[in-house]
Formats: C-alpha cells, sequence, structure tokens
C-alpha cells in the first residue's frame, strides 16, 4: 500500500575538524579543545550513523512523495481505488452478468471517497468503508463487484496510525462481524487473510515510522550535546589563552616598570647599576614580545606548529630573569626529578611566573625563595618572599591567583596562598603530581 511521508533517520557525526580562536570569530587553537562524542553514546551515534539503505531510484521516489502534500497521496490514491472498483463498469458488466444500476455506483463511491481523510479519521473511514461493503453483500438482485478495496486500505491506516487500544477493537469487530455477514465460506477466508495481512503491513509500517522517528530525535539531540561540548571547548581555549597572555604580559610588564621606576635614582648613585637596568627593561619586552608574537602565529590560519611553552626545566632561567630585575631570588631543588605531564610542566613554570610576578608587584619585598620538592609521587613548589620592602603597588586585575589555582586545578593539583606563618612575606604552595602517579 502506498504511504506518504517514510521519515529518514538522520546523519550526525561529531565533528573533530581543526577549529581556532582566532580574528574575532572565536576560533579553537589547532589540536586544543577538539569536540568530543558524548562519553556513553558510542552505540548511539554507531545506529545514527547506520541508517537504512535502498537503491537509488527507491530512495529518489521516496523523497519526492515525502514532499507532496499528504492530502495530494490521498486524493491520488482514493482515485486509483475507485478506478480498480468501477473497473467492471468500464468492461461492460459485473461478474454476475448482471447489467450495473446507480447503486453499483453509489457503492464503489461510498467505498473509495471517504480514503480522502483517512490520516484524519482512520477509525471513521474504515467503518464506513465496512458498512458499506456489509449492505452490499447484504443486497439481492444487484450486480457483483470488488468493493472491499478501500476497506482493505483503511484497516491498513487504522494499524499504522491508530492507538492500540482502537486498533485491536477494530481488528476484532472487522474479523469477527465479517465471518458473521458473509458465512464460512473460502471467499470469507480470503477477506479474513486479506484484512490480517493489511494490518500486519500497517503495524510494519509504524514501527518503521517510529524507529526512523527515534534516529532522527537521537540524532539532533547527539547534535546539540556536540554543539554544547564544543562551546564548552572554546570557552576552555579562551580561557587558557587569556591565563598565558595575562602571565607573559603581567610578568613582562612589571619587570619593566620596577626597572623604569628606579631608573632615576639608580642613574645618579649607581651609573653602572643602570646601564643593566635599562638591559633588563629591554631583554623583558622583547621576551613579551616573542612570546606574544608565537601565540598570535597561532591564533592565524594556517598549520602553524604549537607554540613551545616553558614548563619547570626554564625555572632557574626565570629566577634569573627576576633577580635582573632587582629582586634576590634564590633556586634550590629537593629529591629526584621525575618527568611531569606536558601540562603539568607548563603550570609549574607559570604558577611559579605568576607568584614571582605578585611578588615585584605588590609585596616590596627583597628577597624570594622558589623551592621544588619531589616526593611521594608529587612535585612540591614553595615559593615564598620576605615582603619587607614598602615598594609602591601596581594595579591588579585581580586574576592571578585565581589563574593559579585554575591551572592546577585543570591538572589534577592543588594551589594555596597566603601570609607566611613562620614570618614577614607571603608564601604561595603548588602540589602537582607526577606521571604515572
Amino acid at each position: 500500500m502506498p504511504e506518504a511521508g517514510h521519515a529518514e533517520a538522520g546523519r550526525a557525526e561529531a565533528g573533530r575538524g581543526k577549529e581556532r580562536l582566532g580574528r574575532g570569530k572565536g576560533r579553537l587553537v589547532r589540536g586544543e579543545g577538539r569536540p568530543r562524542r558524548p562519553a556513553g553514546h558510542a552505540a548511539d551515534w554507531d545506529a545514527v550513523s547506520s541508517p537504512p539503505s535502498y537503491p537509488p531510484f527507491v530512495e529518489a521516489a521516496r523523497r519526492r512523495l515525502a514532499e507532496l502534500p499528504p492530502l495530494w497521496v490521498d486524493a491520488a490514491l482514493t482515485a486509483v481505488i475507485l478506478l480498480a472498483q468501477l473497473w467492471p463498469l468500464l468492461t461492460g458488466v459485473s461478474s454476475t452478468g448482471r447489467p450495473w444500476d446507480w447503486w453499483g455506483y453509489a457503492v464503489a463511491a461510498g467505498a473509495s471517497l471517504p480514503l480522502v481523510w483517512r490520516r484524519r479519521a482512520p477509525v471513521a473511514v474504515l467503518v464506513t468503508s465496512l458498512c458499506v461493503g456489509a449492505l452490499y453483500d447484504l443486497a439481492d438482485d444487484v450486480a457483483r463487484q470488488p468493493i472491499w478495496y478501500g476497506a482493505t486500505v483503511a484497516f491498513y491506516t487504522v494499524a499504522a496510525r491508530s492507538p492500540r487500544w482502537k486498533r485491536l477493537v477494530m481488528l476484532v469487530v472487522t474479523l469477527v462481524g465479517g465471518m458473521l455477514v458473509v458465512g464460512s465460506s473460502e471467499t470469507a477466508l480470503r477477506g479474513v487473510i486479506v484484512f490480517v495481512a493489511a494490518y500486519a503491513v500497517g503495524r510494519a509500517t509504524a514501527t518503521s515510522r517510529a524507529h526512523a522517528a527515534a534516529l532522527e530525535e537521537r540524532a539532533a539531540r547527539l547534535e546539540r550535546e556536540r554543539q554544547v561540548e564544543a562551546e564548552r571547548a572554546a570557552e576552555r581555549e579562551r580561557a587558557r589563552i587569556a591565563r598565558d597572555m595575562h602571565d607573559i604580559l603581567a610578568h613582562a610588564v612589571s619587570l619593566m616598570v620596577v626597572q623604569a621606576e628606579a631608573g632615576p635614582v639608580v642613574v645618579r648613585s649607581n651609573p653602572a647599576r643602570a646601564e643593566a637596568a635599562f638591559d633588563a627593561i629591554a631583554a623583558a619586552g622583547r621576551d613579551a614580545m616573542t612570546q606574544l608574537r608565537r601565540m598570535l602565529g597561532v591564533l592565524k590560519e594556517g598549520e602553524a606548529p604549537r607554540v613551545p611553552q616553558p614548563t619547570v626545566e626554564d625555572l632557574p632561567t626565570l629566577a634569573e630573569q627576576v633577580t635582573g630585575a632587582g629582586l634576590d631570588v634564590t633556586f634550590s631543588t629537593t629529591g629526584e626529578p621525575r618527568p611531569l605531564a606536558p601540562d603539568c610542566a607548563v603550570a609549574a613554570y607559570r604558577i611559579t611566573q605568576e607568584a614571582l610576578t605578585n611578588t615585584v608587584k605588590h609585596a616590596g619585598a627583597r628577597r624570594a625563595d622558589i623551592r621544588l620538592t619531589w616526593e611521594n609521587g608529587s612535585l612540591m613548589i614553595d615559593i615564598t618572599d620576605d615582603g619587607r620592602g614598602a615598594g609602591r603597588a601596581l594595579p591588579s586585575g585581580g586574576n592571578g591567583l585565581i589563574g593559579m589555582r585554575e591551572r592546577a586545578a585543570a591538572c589534577g593539583g592543588v594551589a594555596t596562598a597566603g601570609p607566611r606563618q613562620d614570618g614577614p612575606g607571603y608564601r604561595v604552595s603548588v602540589r602537582l603530581p607526577v606521571a604515572g602517579s
């Protein structure tokens, strides 16, 4: 039986293309923050990715049929059924040899025309077709003609579109009523078989339609989840880039400002040291420009390699840079160094850099100590200062301490900051897990 509008299963695949944050379009940096398939939905993705396939010409016909208005399809179906029931008239006589009269035309129309409304009122259409057929079979001295085509289509529609209780009621009424009216005969048996077949085809169509709708709903749900995951990945990437830029600029600018403010005094008291201070300002500016240039290069379109990030191995160099800016920094290591995960190695450097930057900007300290302790499958980093200076504090955006905690938490560690308990000054403590621990 023709049926319009068999829904197709949607396809949905988790996009893992290379997106970027940059040029004001919120793109993801290459290789970072790629959306992943939502956990626990592997079977869903396999189901959505494997919809039923049909030959090309069948698929094209189904698409064209689905695009037509349902009323047009039902009208065409009604015309076909009416033509089939009027066929004896077109061939001249009925199956009994009696001539046609007005009763035959009325029966053909009454059993066929209601099919136009079969989608809106399937049970009413079926009842009408059955009543017309029953009256026709009970009538005497009329030309016999096939009038059950319409009832068969209506029965299929009830099976495909009506609630379960209506389907079962109409199935029982139709089969029992048909046997009582027609009687026990080979013709009645054929009619029962036809109706049962129509019911089975209708249920198969309904099951297929429900399966296709479930696939489409699942595909839409997974697509929504993929979009949410992509947005979260983009947000995480934006936060990471913001932290990196904050660390680079805040550290370099703080050193430059401190050296520049001390410059007039040092020039008068110690010209040789003043020259070193100016060299430190220039070096800090060049280093910041180099790191920013590399980062912006990655944000642009293209296949630029990942920017090399400083790690825990670069902490001695960081201590030397800050010492050149006028703060006496010591660096020490206890225990046997072990490999860190890449994100933990970068976090160790950035957190230490931010702690020293805060010391230069706000603490007015003269001395800072960096102590690394490798023990119990973790790396402990302690950054302390004496906080005895009285330098003027620089403005703060308030993101430094938050950024340190976020960096540590992102790689499974923890960072704390606060006044020292053993004397004046400030202390930042970080615990990071060692790779494989």
